[in-house]
């Protein structure tokens, strides 16, 4: 049954990098009206159009940042009816699709548009190290761990331990998604790679090596949303949501519930499945985060495409890759393509042009539904949509 206010997705914009930066700079506003400027204008939208602004981000704290959408929308000249500044890390926007879908659907918003930007790699801020070690951190951060690589590798070994995985599996991740990347000629990192030069790269954090690891770039995107009415008489093309959830477990790694296993992700997931009323088998593609190596292992199996502990089997004999099986993180992720920080948003730009068949050289054949998971924090939270062109 249609809903008498569909919520769909309308538009998708980013802004080009060259070596991991914003072409042309600009503060880290101007980045983002950038990618809103583009996304409205794939809508067939305009700046005025916006009453809805969902934001999350890094920028500006201590500072503006600390109220984000007020912030971008003096900036942007929008004066919104509906906002929302959640922020459970790389899994927000993921979480600001669900919520933007419920206020449209509710009437507190016609249009909404979502953004975020970094300009971390210009400004050389990406670490976490050095953060105040106060109220949660003071557990962890006094003792050295490297944050955010730190709990990840914890993770990681004991997903070793316990399951038997290998760091050569892992390596199987990296170098299917740099193959993605070879086809996206806007990836930072296009240079194939293979299972060797993973294993051989620079230790960071036992057992992840550098390879393992995302890039450190600048970035910005936007999703715009409206109802699907708009959607018609804009002559847009509209993006169907047909299932979401969201969940967050712990931000102290040694306060997760079970270090080799994603609870957020499984919740989330869950959630979304059964909204949408389909099998894992209808899902043609995946975005998921991809932080680190293991963080795609542990979220393929928790969205339950294998069971725990099958994920280094799954994987392997580059069935990610383009040409395999299972078709994952289409652009060169966040290992390959950029990761400023937050990589959520990417996610579902991703999805949205593959959905539309405007994915050039990487084009998946015969897409028709995705599904687009973030993850946030360490292992933290878990945002999942599924997407669907029809």
């Amino acid at each position: 049954m249609t809903m008498a206010r569909e919520a769909v997705i309308v538009g998708a914009g980013d802004v080009p990098l060259e070596d991991g930066k914003v072409v042309g700079g600009g503060s880290v506003l101007q980045v983002q009206a950038r990618a809103a400027k583009a996304a409205l204008d794939d809508a067939r939208l305009s700046m005025g159009d916006v009453d809805g602004l969902l934001v999350a981000g890094l920028w500006g704290v201590p500072g503006p940042g600390i109220l984000p959408s007020v912030t971008l929308g003096e900036y942007l000249g929008i004066i919104p009816r509906f906002a929302d500044t959640t922020n459970i890390g790389g899994s927000a926007f993921e979480a600001h699709v669900a919520h933007a879908a419920m206020a449209i659907e509710k009437g507190y918003c016609d249009v909404a548009l979502i953004v975020y930007g970094s300009t971390q790699r210009s400004e050389r801020s990406r670490t976490l190290g050095g953060r105040p070690s106060v109220l949660t951190m003071q557990f962890e951060n006094v003792w050295g761990i490297p944050q955010p690589v730190g709990g990840y590798a914890m993770a990681a070994r004991r997903h070793m331990h316990e399951f038997g995985t290998t760091e050569e599996q892992l390596a199987e991740i990296a170098v299917a998604t740099r193959a993605w990347a070879s086809l996206n000629p806007a990836a930072t990192m296009r240079d194939l790679i293979t299972i060797d030069d993973v294993m051989t790269s620079t230790p960071i954090a036992d057992p992840l090596k550098r390879l393992d690891c995302c890039l450190v770039t600048d970035g910005a995107g936007a999703i715009v949303m409206t109802t699907a009415e708009n959607a018609r008489a804009h002559g847009a093309k509209a993006i169907h949501l047909r299932g979401y959830g969201e969940a967050h477990t712990h931000w102290s790694i040694g306060a997760m519930p079970d270090l080799p296993r994603l609870t957020a992700a499984e919740i989330a997931s869950r959630n979304a499945f059964e909204m949408a009323g389909i099998s894992h088998d209808a899902v043609d593609i995946v975005e998921c985060y991809d932080s680190f190596t293991i963080t795609v292992l542990m979220t393929l199996e928790a969205l339950g495409f294998c069971k725990p502990g099958e994920g280094g089997a799954f994987v392997a004999g580059q069935r990610t890759a383009p040409g395999g099986a299972f078709p994952l993180n289409t652009n060169g992720g966040g290992l390959s393509y950029c990761h400023p920080g937050m990589y959520g948003m990417f996610l579902l730009i991703e999805a949205v042009r593959q959905l539309r068949g405007e994915a050039g050289d990487r084009q998946v054949s015969g897409v028709n539904t995705a599904l687009v998971h973030g993850t946030g924090g360490t292992l933290s939270s878990g945002a999942t949509v599924i997407l669907a062109n029809n």
